[in-house]
């Protein structure tokens, strides 16, 4: 019989630099009782000067190896899921390759904004399960503090930088048990970075209309992440033959603790079966729902044998699920 397909090491990292809300209200107008009052956030990390978003992958990465008991050579495929990459070409994830040492490799990047890294799971899953490869890396990493607006209190109070690592493989034990992804091309403009591509090139006239920053109509993208998410989530939880009740632990898509709330409680989950570090970290995009489970497995939180719901939604409009047996 086929061995099931499934983490065979976690590793997460993120900056030194925390910016706690006391900060931002030197910055915009705002204030520390706002902020966590509308979205549970207390702090964030900030990449230091230098500090790129391969540099974040590749410390998560190590950490997700030794975890695993392997090394960069046998790794087969590299997979980064970033909306902040390095630079627009080449791939984070080559960029990746070469300062890890695996050139046995493949290596491409993961567009999903912050879906990015269960996207990049199942295509994980795909590649393992149909034999092609025996170990691919999954990695979330964005340095986001370089594209927010730190003008716009709507936004920029939202995200913290940091990278989180997965080597999936055959495992002896725990499996990914069923996924499910969408996408909604038509709502674009709900959350995007308008500068910097073909349709808006860099310019004067970018620079100064501040294209080159993330855009967000908030209220709007609240309102189909809840749906998004609670919608993926009783579909990932019916396709793995699980009543929701036998969910041990759900680790989301940190953005929001409204979103998270609303959400668990359309899904007829309770609270307190829900990890979150969104008060720590803030919203990392593709890293936030790896960096949680990294976390939620170190803390105890996930032991073996428990059902575990993963829940993302992001730009594009992109959204997923998937439950794993630990």
């Amino acid at each position: 019989m086929t061995q099931p397909v499934g983490f065979l090491g976690l590793g997460f990292y993120v900056p030194q630099r925390v910016m706690t809300n006391a900060e931002l209200e030197k910055l915009v107008e705002t204030s520390d009782e706002w902020i966590r009052t509308r979205t549970g956030i207390s702090e964030r990390r900030i990449a230091a000067e230098g500090e790129n978003t391969s540099d974040l992958a590749l410390k998560a990465t190590q950490a997700a190896l030794q975890d695993a008991k392997l090394k960069p050579t046998d790794l087969d495929l590299l997979l980064v899921a970033t909306m902040t990459p390095d630079m627009p070409c080449p791939s984070t994830a080559c960029i990746l390759q070469a300062k890890l040492g695996a050139p046995q490799a493949a290596a491409m990047d993961v567009a999903a904004a912050c879906s990015g890294f269960l996207f990049g799971l199942v295509m994980a899953q795909q590649f393992v399960a149909s034999g092609t490869y025996k170990h691919v890396l999954v990695v979330g990493a964005e340095v986001l503090s370089r594209v927010v607006d730190w003008t716009d209190r709507g936004t920029c109070v939202l995200f913290g930088d940091g990278a989180g690592a997965a080597v999936i493989g055959r495992t002896a034990q725990g499996k990914i048990l069923s996924t499910i992804l969408g996408s909604d091309g038509t709502k674009v403009d709900l959350l995007k970075v308008p500068g910097g591509g073909t349709a808006q090139p860099a310019s004067i006239q970018s620079v100064e209309a501040r294209a080159h920053f993330l855009k967000m109509n908030g209220t709007e993208v609240f309102k189909h992440a809840v749906r998004g998410m609670a919608d993926a989530a009783h579909e990932a939880i019916r396709r793995a033959g699980i009543q929701p009740e036998q969910v041990t632990c759900v680790v989301p898509h940190q953005a929001n603790v409204r979103i998270i709330e609303a959400v668990v409680k359309k899904a007829g989950i309770p609270m307190e079966k829900v990890f979150l570090n969104v008060d720590r970290y803030g919203n990392m995009s593709a890293a936030s729902t790896i960096v949680a489970l990294c976390e939620a497995v170190q803390s105890g939180r996930i032991k073996k044998g428990d059902y575990v719901l993963l829940v993302v939604f992001g730009a594009g409009l992109t959204w997923g699920a998937a439950v794993l047996q630990w």
